[in-house]
């Protein structure tokens, strides 16, 4: 600093003007780049270039690690790039578009579906409802140009159509019971009627799913349709209020079709069975379907928690436990708390009503905010039945990720966090919902410091250019 300060006293005015100049325009251009880099990459330029070949070169190449090291999410895991991070997932929740999204339109004018989630739905309803063999039942050819009609009022149509060409279509009445009807009870007549033609075509296929390769694509749509109008049976008698009911259904489906895991049926027993505050067959649930080979969700994790919870949250204080320290059950909660924090962060405050809410849509990303709506939604009134609950997931969520310096880069007990939620969310969610963006990475040191450093000379600059005199008598003082 002696050094810098006695070559400046030795300068002119103008040359130290043209230095200060020169010196606002590199430094700029090194904060500009820093800035362009840390949004292409997540990483600062400077910091990588530090690490990777100027450590080396001071401490000894042998002892430093890789620079893919702080990428790395465990030995036996695979890497971000092969993980499945923006799969979209049909909500296994999702509501009825006659008598719960339609109603909300009716109301409030708003669109709650975007056509991204309906367009995905109208993919489903293809890919679930109908097969090769269409062409020989007028019905289903009918059906099958239903479900790519994109106008509600010409899909029911179609289904009238059908109907008519064959009074046991079942999937006409599955759509009627989706887009017509505009009570859950009406829905559910529907549903009756699709079950009493479903099952009569289902038992034909079983009879005959061994004769062609068409006969057995033939008895999946079948299966598929059968599944399908089972589960909304179910859903349809928890919204009336007869859960038990409901119940039943959901576990006798579970046990006749238990290779359908993949539809998550298990969700729907699990919401009904905290509604019933029957929590030892909840964690009856979570034993079987909380594990590591599954596809983890928002539900099993937050559920898991809730329970660790239940133990302690009426109990529970801050500074009772700041004083004496945390118990081994408090341990517990809290462990679990952060773990579902970790899967999926947006949840706290929708539970904690820190944001509003919106009807869920369709179709949900896993670890993304479409989840998040999804779950509040329907087990926000679980989580405020137990006392004190939401009151220790307060106390504790924020510190998740304090725990976890990088959640981008690397994950404590699940893959890194995905950084590519944000768009598909954007996509699933309307456009009047502020999308959830969590967690916002911190700027590097190196930006700030290079950001301070242009406004420094940027600013010695202008002194020098208003004040060239009086700028060199201060240097030389």
């Amino acid at each position: 600093l002696l050094t810098v300060t006695m070559f400046l006293s030795t300068l002119t005015p103008k040359f130290y003007f043209a230095l200060t100049v020169t010196s606002s325009f590199i430094s700029g251009l090194i904060f500009v780049f820093e800035w362009w880099h840390f949004r292409k990459y997540g990483t600062s330029f400077i910091e990588q270039v530090s690490v990777s070949h100027l450590r080396p070169l001071i401490r000894g190449a042998e002892n430093s690690p890789p620079a893919q090291a702080a990428f790395s999410v465990g030995e036996n895991e695979p890497s971000r790039q092969n993980m499945p991070e923006c799969k979209v997932w049909r909500n296994p929740l999702n509501l009825f578009r006659g008598a719960e999204y339609s109603r909300y339109m009716w109301v409030t004018g708003k669109e709650p579906l975007t056509y991204y989630d309906m367009n995905l739905s109208a993919q489903d309803h293809q890919t679930f409802f109908t097969c090769d063999t269409d062409v020989l039942r007028p019905s289903d050819t009918v059906m099958q140009k239903a479900w790519r009609e994109r106008n509600p009022q010409a899909r029911i149509k179609a289904a009238y159509q059908a109907l008519e060409l064959n009074n046991d279509c079942a999937t006409a009445y599955v759509l009627l019971a989706e887009e017509e009807a505009t009570t859950i009870v009406d829905a559910e007549k529907y549903f009756k009627q699709a079950l009493k033609a479903g099952e009569m075509i289902y038992r034909k296929s079983q009879n005959c799913h061994s004769q062609s390769p068409q006969h057995e694509a033939q008895l999946r749509r079948d299966t598929n349709v059968l599944v399908y109008v089972k589960r909304r049976l179910a859903m349809c008698a928890r919204k009336l209020g007869r859960i038990r009911e409901a119940v039943k259904m959901m576990r006798d489906l579970m046990k006749e079709f238990p290779l359908l895991s993949m539809l998550n049926i298990h969700e729907n027993l699990l919401e009904a069975l905290l509604e019933l505050q029957a929590y030892a067959d909840v964690q009856a649930v979570l034993a079987k379907y909380d594990d590591i080979s599954l596809p983890k969700s928002a539900a099993i994790c937050y559920t898991a928690a809730l329970l660790k919870a239940r133990a302690v949250s009426e109990r529970f204080s801050p500074e009772t436990a700041s004083k004496r320290g945390l118990s081994t059950a408090e341990i517990n909660a809290v462990e679990a708390i952060h773990r579902a924090v970790e899967f999926n962060p947006h949840v706290p405050k929708y539970l904690l009503e820190m944001k509003s809410l919106v009807l869920p849509p369709e179709h949900i990303l896993k670890r993304g905010d479409s989840e998040a709506v999804a779950y509040a939604f329907f087990h926000l009134q679980h989580w405020k039945r137990i006392e004190g609950a939401l009151n220790l997931l307060h106390c504790t969520w924020e510190g998740t990720f304090r725990m976890i310096p990088y959640p981008l880069e690397k994950g404590h007990l699940f893959y890194p966090y995905p950084s590519c939620t944000e768009t598909a969310d954007r996509e699933l969610l309307p456009t009047f919902h502020e999308v959830s963006v969590y967690p916002q990475k911190e700027l590097p040191f190196f930006i700030h410091f290079t950001a301070g450093l242009c406004s420094f000379s940027a600013m010695l600059a202008l002194l020098t250019h208003q004040f060239p005199e009086l700028m060199v008598i201060f240097v030389k003082a």
